[in-house]
Order: structure tokens, then C-alpha cells, then sequence
């Protein structure tokens, strides 16, 4: 009866291997991350007012897993964030964002102005830097004066502000030409929802990663008005 055991050499052959195989693995499909659930967020201002967008597709590539997946979430009457990216990670990330205002709620007794708010997002995730969350925000709220504000950030937490439209996701290169085309300064919030619908719809249609409606927030200094889209549903 012979017993035979890894001798040093191919134990070494098969740690090299490995090490090279997750490497090129990386390399090769690692950025896949931010697409793997499908995304399509945009955020766009108007005259003292914001509108807020998401499709609704939570897929896994190609395939379909549900078709009412929330990616914009309310943190206060005045600030929205969408997450696009890693749905897994969105929600983990929406929970902490969750707390963490809360804590500064009892602290200061009032809510995060928009900037605050984001500058928190930004120190979580390029807290988490090392082991980082794929995702990639859209914030947006009402500031000072009611003035707008806009911004998106990588999944470090590197912020790039916007004064017209910010977008996020899967379809953002299909987004960014249709908001490009569509927007106008000063948009009243009745505009400015049905610019939002047309450039999410338009965007969505070109990108088989997102879509299956559309989930849309125009906020005002007096009203949040909700609306649900419909659109292709193949």
C-alpha cells in the first residue's frame, strides 16, 4: 500500500498557479463588478428643485432576478443618495449611511445639509478603501437658500460635483448624451420630471443591463413628488 503526498515542488507549482489565475482573473473581469447587478441612476437640477432617477432591473448579467429593486433611498425630507453598483454592497452601504446620520441627528439635533452629507459618504468609503464597497453614489438635496446640489463619487469616495446632472451606472454613457441633449437650465419640477423620464427611458433601452421602468423623485422646497415609469419589459 503506497500513500502519496504533495512533495514541495508541486505544492510550489500549484501556489504559483493559483497566484497567476486569480491575478489574470482580476485583470480580466474584476471591473465587471459595477455591472454585474446592472445599474442606471441620474440626478438632475432644476429652478430650486432636483430630480432623482433609477431604473428597476436587478439582474444578474443577463439574467433577470427582480424587477422592483430599489436604488434610491430618502435619508432625510431633503437629501437623496442612489447607489448604483453591487447590489449586495448597496445595501450594506445605504445601512451605514442609515446609522451614521441618525447619530448625528441626536448630536446636533437637525438634519445633514446635502455637502455634510456627502463629505460623510466620501470619508466611508475611502475608509473602506483596502476591501472597498463597488458601488458608486448619487447624492442629491436641497441646500442653503434651497439652491440645489448634485454630486456623484468612484467607489473610493473621490466626489465630482455637478451644477446640471450627475449620473451613475451601467447605462451612465447612454445617460450622459441623452441628459446632454435634454437639459436646460431653470427647469420648473413639471419639466423637469418629464426631461429625467425621457433621458432614463432613452438610456435605459440602450443598455441590456438595466431597465424595466423607471423609479423617479422631483423634490421640492414643499412637496416630494414619486412617480413610477413604465417601459420596455424585455
Amino acid at each position: 500500500m503506497s500513500v502519496s503526498f504533495f512533495s514541495p515542488a508541486s505544492l510550489f507549482e500549484t501556489l504559483i498557479f493559483a497566484f497567476y489565475y486569480n491575478f489574470f482573473v482580476l485583470i480580466l473581469f474584476g471591473w465587471q463588478i459595477f455591472e454585474y447587478n446592472g445599474s442606471a441612476i441620474v440626478a438632475m437640477v432644476g429652478k430650486n428643485c432636483f430630480a432623482i432617477a433609477s431604473d428597476r432591473r436587478l439582474g444578474v448579467n443577463l439574467q433577470t432576478v427582480a424587477t422592483d429593486f430599489q436604488r434610491i433611498y430618502k435619508i432625510h425630507d431633503k437629501v437623496f443618495v442612489g447607489l448604483s453598483g453591487l447590489g449586495t454592497d448597496a445595501q450594506t452601504l445605504y445601512q451605514r449611511l442609515v446609522f451614521r446620520h441618525k447619530l448625528y441627528q441626536l448630536r446636533e439635533e437637525r438634519d445633514m445639509k446635502p455637502e455634510t452629507f456627502a463629505s460623510l459618504v466620501s470619508a466611508i468609503l475611502y475608509e473602506k478603501r483596502f476591501g472597498p464597497y463597488f458601488c458608486q453614489p448619487v447624492i442629491a438635496g436641497l441646500g442653503d437658500d434651497d439652491k440645489p446640489f448634485i454630486c456623484t463619487m468612484d467607489f473610493i469616495g473621490a466626489k465630482e460635483l455637478a451644477k446640471d446632472f450627475v449620473v451613475a451606472g451601467s447605462a451612465s454613457e447612454s445617460l450622459y448624451g441623452a441628459c446632454e441633449a435634454l437639459f436646460k437650465p431653470d427647469m420648473e419640477p413639471e419639466e423637469l420630471s418629464e426631461v429625467v423620464s425621457q433621458a432614463l427611458l432613452a438610456s435605459v433601452d440602450r443598455d441590456c443591463l438595466s431597465g424595466w421602468g423607471g423609479h423617479i423623485y422631483i423634490v421640492t422646497p414643499d412637496e416630494i413628488r414619486e412617480k413610477i415609469l413604465k417601459g420596455r419589459m424585455d
